[in-house]
């Protein structure tokens, strides 16, 4: 490696292990596309230099053009035939060097690539946030187990447990723990593989499975969390409610207490969420709570501590109730292990979300499922299931007329139990873990305060955070306005308005028992979702998939998300339909609509594998007659210049066949090919616009003959592979050099050669309208090479100035965007005919394309018409069997006209016609020997000699006789 001379230049500031600094000439305020971000240290002893002029950089001791790894060169999320800033090629270091020896002779506007971060769509908090992201309240772990150490474990776990008896609580816990854990394990192994960015569980799944089920499930646990915001809310207004009751202060009566607190309380929270981050992890508190021993008092309420009979009456179920069914209580307990997304949802504001959120969710996942168990056990065997709480309710033990197992404790509650007028006990109070269960209650109170408000305020964060990144994706429509950013963070006030209102709106129903199922669906799907994202991924073999967290199964993602789905419908069937006809129906909006978005999901991965797959089972395929399909390739050059050709073609293969568009560029490989790389993309999209099901193809070479051969031969995939060549008819061959002219007629013959059939396309305007795209101040491809070899219409062809070998043609957003040319092929054909001249046995081609057309719709009302050559004392017999050959083809052919005249002599002034037509184009050699024909050969050996005119005489008769009954010419 040449070493080459570095200025002196004052050290540089830049982030990574080698230092690069830049030299620009000042812009953008003297920051230029290379300069370093400001505040950022350089690790290096001996700093190097790399401006975009120079391009220059010290590495290991040496000068090198190119440039060290680095994560930057890597880091982005574009498609691999986007635009961007490319490593340099050797030509270019070549030349370089050659040139002046040194590294300062690159032109400006070559440039390999960006070092300076931007932070366009990112949110950088503020340095009080920074150092929040380090501590506990925003771990993962914290933030999971406070969402799952919520308002169900303080308010409905002894219910359940009164309900389902300990064996079945046991049961609904570890089939919650079954979907959380496998979808915890899908979640790690999801954030593991890339860099996670704001939008939490949003982001990993439209991330991995695209916008299709991203968007509609983004939506979906947005809608989630807002209404879980509700149901935290409204488990802190009952147990405030609670309290007020005891001490006899409702405010009007127990239902609208709930609903007065809980919008209160909603509405407070969201003040601290708009205070910013800081104060939202300030307020985050760590439920607690102690068990101790029972008072006289708790055992009126049922409570007699530690009991092995106890145990074992409530060891088995007791349903009561509406609720009092297996899947009735699990609907209402899932919730509580939806907090494991708590993490995800932050993952924006975390460090190093891939190391944070695998192990703080599994974690999480583990202590609370272990202290679930335990206090079910706990609770079980230390409270009753009715107790009426009264002191005077107390006996002496071994009382006549008392039945129920507070008999052996002295405690008679037969008369609330048989009467079910009990207002404690298990199955009756929710408030057992405050009141009872606890020696200290105001420290359970404090707990249930702590673990509703922090889960309600979690959620009313993430919601509008995932709502905003789908916004800001531009999936659907009208939903934008939500998603603006005010502030250095780029906070969505307006997302932070619609979920106060969406939670409003369901704590105005002030029942938890009603809000938790609805929940329980929406978190299921998304669970799904995330579980069928992970086996995608897993399945699709894509090498992009290469997660760090190991310690997962695709099979056991599936299961889960199979599971999932059991479950939403055997929780509630009707909300199981409705969330999924909600996916479906914007599953099937994104797919219409076709967002531009390109995020490297597996479905694209899918895609390729289906079409691989399918491609090498299709050529293991022998092929048949009845399986025979057109498929074309067309040269089109430019598509756009030739709209027609392409909207015709593209009309009868539309979802039956291949079409293939090709294009060749002539002239040198080195100038032509970033050219070729350009716009391919371009044509693509101008194509997909047009809504044309086809291929772009193009390829560089010398002359068109040469690069038409390379196409013929090069063209398609195994099976899927033209066997028609489409062009227009050469409308200029009369003024045409003749070089041009035969490269024309030496492409037919080309085509014949490879087994092509040719279809020849002629309208009386032209086709080509690249005149018309310069009339209107439309851009124009560099169409030099296409008027040399006579390509375009008499006129001369547009030109462009190139001012620069590498300067592009046109931009492909460019290219993509200009409005349509119409064509008549795209309107509606209405009752107007089709004529076929059946004049030779070509294969069937010419019958097969009219009845291709009138099965499309625009073309379904055309009529028909068939005409072949026939004997004038013949007609009625060759019409029918004309007709009966068709009827064998099932063509629904049935108009069917006799040409006699073609098979006449042709007429003199046909003949003289003829040879005006070609006398350009012969040789007239005469009588002249053959060393002058040779001779005068030399500089036309495409001219026709009279011999050849007078040996093909006889084939000229029936084109001239055709001609004339066609009325051609």
């Amino acid at each position: 490696m040449a070493e080459l001379p570095i200025p002196d230049l004052p050290p540089a500031h830049c982030s990574g292990r080698f230092t690069i600094s830049t030299l620009l000439s000042v812009e953008e305020g003297g920051r230029g596309p290379y300069t370093a971000t400001e505040g950022s240290s350089c690790d290096s002893v001996q700093p190097t230099h790399l401006s975009s002029s120079t391009l220059c950089s010290r590495t290991f001791g040496y000068n090198t053009v190119d440039v060290v790894p680095a994560y930057e060169h890597y880091a982005n999320s574009k498609g691999v035939g986007d635009p961007r800033k490319g490593r340099p090629s050797l030509a270019d270091l070549h030349s370089i060097l050659k040139v002046t020896g040194a590294c300062n002779s690159l032109p400006s506007s070559v440039g390999w690539f960006s070092l300076r971060s931007s932070s366009a769509g990112m949110v950088w908090p503020s340095p009080g946030v920074c150092a929040l992201m380090a501590s506990s309240p925003l771990s993962p772990q914290i933030r999971c187990m406070l969402n799952i150490w919520g308002v169900i474990l303080y308010l409905r776990l002894p219910w359940i447990t009164a309900q389902a008896g300990i064996a079945l609580t046991w049961l609904i816990i570890l089939m919650s723990v079954t979907v959380t854990t496998i979808t915890g394990l899908s979640i790690s192994a999801i954030s593991t593989n890339g860099k996670v960015k704001s939008g939490g569980t949003y982001f990993l799944i439209s991330r991995s499975l695209g916008p299709e089920l991203g968007g509609s499930i983004g939506l979906i646990f947005a809608f989630a969390n807002a209404v879980a915001v509700a149901m935290h809310t409204v488990g802190f207004a009952e147990t405030v409610r609670d309290l007020l009751q005891e001490h006899n202060s409702l405010i009007v009566d127990p239902t609208n207490d709930i609903r007065i607190i809980g919008v209160i309380t909603v509405t407070v929270l969201l003040g601290i969420s708009l205070a910013g981050m800081e104060w939202e992890a300030k307020v985050t508190l760590t439920p607690a709570h102690i068990l101790l021993l029972a008072t006289a008092e708790k055992q009126a309420k049922g409570f007699f501590s530690y009991r092995a009979d106890i145990f074992a009456q409530n060891f088995v179920p007791n349903w009561r109730g509406p609720e009092g069914s297996f899947f009735g209580l699990f609907s209402i307990f899932f919730p509580s292990a939806t907090g494991i997304l708590a993490g995800a949802n932050i993952s924006g504001d975390l460090k190093d979300p891939a190391v944070a959120i695998p192990k703080g969710t599994l974690m999480a996942i583990f202590w609370t499922t272990v202290s679930y168990l335990v206090l079910s056990a706990t609770i079980g065997a230390c409270v009753v299931r009715d107790a009426s709480g009264s002191l005077n309710d107390s006996v002496a033990v071994g009382s006549p007329g008392c039945e129920g197992l507070a008999c052996r404790f002295g405690w008679n509650f037969t008369a609330c139990t048989q009467q079910q007028s009990c207002r404690y006990g298990l199955s009756n109070y929710y408030q057992v873990l405050m009141s009872m269960v606890s020696g200290f209650g105001p420290l359970i109170t404090a707990g249930i305060f702590g673990a509703t408000l922090s889960s309600a305020l979690a959620c009313l964060v993430s919601a509008p955070k995932v709502f905003q990144c789908l916004c800001k994706d531009q999936l659907y429509p009208l939903i934008g306005f939500f998603g603006k950013g005010y502030g250095r963070n780029s906070e969505p006030i307006r997302g932070y308005m619609l979920t106060y209102v969406i939670a409003v709106g369901f704590i105005l129903i002030a029942e938890l028992n009603a809000i938790a199922p609805i929940i329980s669906n929406f978190f299921l799907c998304s669970y799904a979702l995330i579980n069928f994202s992970c086996f995608h991924a897993s399945i699709t073999n894509s090498p992009g998939w290469r997660p760090s967290f190991q310690y997962y199964s695709k099979w056991a993602a599936l299961f889960g998300a199979a599971v999932s789905v059991v479950i939403m419908f055997l929780l509630t069937w009707w909300a199981a339909l409705i969330a999924f006809g909600i996916v479906i129906f914007l599953l099937g909006y994104v797919l219409y609509k076709k967002p531009d978005v390109n995020w490297g999901s597996s479905m694209q991965a899918s895609s390729y594998n289906m079409a691989l797959n399918y491609s090498v089972g299709l050529s293991e395929v022998d092929e048949h007659i009845k399986n025979y399909r057109p498929q074309c390739l067309v040269l089109t050059g430019p598509p756009n210049f030739r709209p027609a050709l392409v909207d015709f073609v593209g009309t009868f293969t539309k979802n039956l066949s291949l079409m293939l568009c090709g294009n060749v560029l002539i002239g040198p490989r080195k100038q032509k090919m970033p050219e070729s790389r350009l716009m391919a993309d371009g044509h693509t999209k101008w194509l997909t616009k047009r809504k044309i099901k086809a291929f772009y193809t193009d390829v560089v070479a010398e002359d068109l003959r040469s690069g038409v051969q390379m196409l013929i031969q090069a063209a398609g995939l195994g099976k899927m592979r033209p066997n028609i060549l489409v062009l227009g008819y050469k409308r200029n061959w009369r003024t045409a050099s003749p070089q041009s002219l035969e490269d024309y007629v030496g492409i037919l013959h080309d085509a014949f050669d490879f087994k092509y059939g040719v279809c020849l396309m002629r309208m009386k305007e032209g086709l080509n309208v690249s005149q018309v795209l310069q009339a209107h101040g439309k851009w124009f491809w560099v169409a030099r090479d296409a008027q040399r070899h006579g390509m375009c219409q008499p006129a001369p062809c547009p030109q462009t100035k190139v001012t620069h070998p590498l300067a592009p043609a046109v931009d492909p957003t460019t290219l993509a965007s200009e409005h349509q040319a119409s064509t008549i092929f795209q309107s509606e054909q209405g009752k107007k005919t089709i004529d076929i001249y059946w004049l030779f046995d070509d294969g069937g081609l010419t019958l097969l394309i009219p009845y291709l057309l009138g099965r499309k719709k625009r073309w379904g009302k055309c009529k028909i018409r068939v005409f072949v050559g026939g004997q004038i004392n013949r007609m009625d017999e060759e019409r029918k069997a004309i007709v009966s050959l068709l009827s064998k083809f099932r063509l629904g052919f049935h108009e069917v006209h006799i040409l006699p005249d073609i098979n006449q002599k042709p007429r003199p002034e046909h003949i003289k016609r003829f040879d005006e037509l070609i006398a350009p184009f012969r040789l007239n050699d005469g009588f002249k020997d053959e060393a002058t024909v040779n001779e005068m050969r030399q500089g036309c050996p495409w001219k026709i000699s009279d011999e050849e005119v007078d040996k093909n005489r006889a084939k000229q008769c029936q084109p001239c006789s055709a001609g004339a009954a066609l009325a051609w010419g």
